[in-house]
């Protein structure tokens, strides 16, 4: 069961996102900075082919997949990592699953309500974001 998670979001929460970006390993000047940031998201969706799009002042970060089909992603101007990843639905939410050098590593969208919500997580840590629609 697929939700239609079209649109453009803008964040009102983000809780543990330093904990996150410590499980990342990214430097903390770069952590400083991002933990100021409100990005938006512009997510395209056509069935199970999505772009999504997180623009920010300070880092602009796009991706492109279809659902079900594993790919290589290069997370350049995040942690500078390159993964194997995965998305699935699972029970109305996008599951992303990627494996490389970190740990239990992805992240989930889902929508409640008239909200997007988004968990990522690495090696035990969780970070909570939730965007509105713009």
């Amino acid at each position: 069961m697929s939700a239609d998670l079209s649109g453009t979001w803008n964040m009102v929460s983000n809780e543990n996102f330093e904990g996150y970006m410590l499980a990342l390993d990214i430097d903390f000047a770069t952590r400083k900075i991002a933990k100021m940031m409100k990005p938006q998201k512009v997510i395209k969706q056509n069935g199970d082919s999505f772009t999504i799009h997180t623009l920010s002042t300070f880092r602009n970060y796009h991706i492109q997949f279809k659902v079900g089909e594993e790919f290589d992603e290069d997370n350049k101007g995040l942690d500078n990592r390159k993964c194997k990843s995965l998305i699935t639905w699972d029970n109305g939410r996008l599951t992303c699953v990627q494996k490389g050098e970190k740990a239990n590593r992805g992240w989930t969208h889902w929508i409640e309500g008239d909200k997007l919500h988004l968990e990522m997580f690495c090696e035990g840590q969780v970070c909570k974001q939730t965007f509105q629609r713009a």
